[in-house]
């Protein structure tokens, strides 16, 4: 099961997706797509991964991501740790040097690491031998996010290029908002920020994004609508005035989404704030909600990327030995 998509992701590791080509991007959706078919089979196992062994550690709690993450392991046939903070030498001060030098002597070949503080799976990847995925890293990249994005919304409309995507909500903590911008970007998509201005990081001018304040304005006709959940538990101060007036002005109802185009996609990364950030009815509508083949198709992206940085740390081992 897939070769020849290998050849286009020659990089060690996935930090981020700032630094990929519009080739590997396209390399590792194409592979996604084949692992979604294999995904819906009744035999869901690959042994691409037989005899390998996978280490998620996560600094920060996560359900869908490490889940997901793990899934994708099994199903590809490794060995897969869970390894959390709280159960840790972490929490007895331990550095995070330590932690990558400990992790090391126990030779994993994949790393999956989710981590508050932005850079520390960077450092991480230069500290350990195996590859290592980044999981999401304070308010920086979450890579597979954003990948899982593209590939829902490919499925459904076909491309990315020239579409119109809203990112609308909490932009400034978001590290799913920046990884999408900066995808969305790369494959020729035009993409909206939707937010009051004390959401909005310093440098949005910056970030190749048309910014609006006012949601009747930044979904008009836009072919995706993405919602981001308030992240108050990176919020120090007042931020917004209330979640109830945060709704009233800037959570996604049937009368703002009645601007964007008729049938225009209905996204969220999760978990979602029912009542905060999204009205249940369009959270849920069978026809434009594409939340829960995001679910989905973040299993088959996963699955891919450890297969390329397998196949990647495969080869480069290969020439070390020759």
């Amino acid at each position: 099961m897939p070769g020849n998509e290998h050849s286009g992701y020659p990089h060690p590791h996935l930090l981020g997706i700032e630094g990929l080509a519009p080739s590997e991007i396209e390399a590792i959706l194409d592979l996604s797509e084949k692992y979604v078919t294999q995904n819906r089979q009744v035999d869901k196992k690959q042994s691409v991964l037989r005899g390998r062994t996978q280490i998620n550690l996560f600094f920060e709690s996560s359900t869908r991501t490490r889940t997901s993450f793990e899934l994708a392991g099994k199903r590809l046939g490794a060995d897969v740790i869970n390894m959390s903070a709280d159960g840790s030498a972490i929490k007895k001060g331990e550095t995070l040097i330590d932690t990558a030098m400990t992790l090391n002597a126990m030779h994993p070949d994949v790393l999956v690491v989710r981590h508050p503080d932005s850079g520390a799976v960077e450092l991480l990847s230069q500290k350990v031998d195996g590859a290592v995925i980044n999981a999401g890293d304070g308010s920086h990249e979450h890579p597979t996010q954003a990948l899982l994005d593209a590939l829902t919304i490919r499925r459904r409309l076909g491309r990315l290029s020239g579409l119109i995507v809203a990112i609308s909500g909490d932009i400034l903590h978001s590290r799913v908002a920046r990884s999408n911008i900066l995808l969305l970007n790369i494959m020729g998509a035009r993409v909206r920020v939707v937010a009051p201005p004390t959401l909005l990081p310093g440098d949005i001018d910056r970030m190749g994004v048309e910014v609006f304040h006012d949601p009747k304005r930044g979904l008009a006709d836009v072919d995706i609508v993405m919602m981001l959940r308030l992240q108050t538990e990176r919020m120090q101060g007042s931020f917004v005035p209330s979640v109830r007036e945060y709704y009233r002005y800037f959570g996604l109802d049937r009368a703002k989404l009645a601007y964007a185009k008729p049938d225009a996609l209905i996204m969220h990364p999760g978990p979602m704030n029912r009542g905060v950030e999204i009205d249940s009815d369009v959270a849920d509508d069978i026809q434009r909600s594409v939340i829960r083949e995001q679910v989905e198709m973040g299993v088959a992206v996963r699955m891919a990327m450890l297969d390329l940085l397998a196949h990647h740390r495969r080869n480069t081992l290969a020439g070390l030995v020759a």
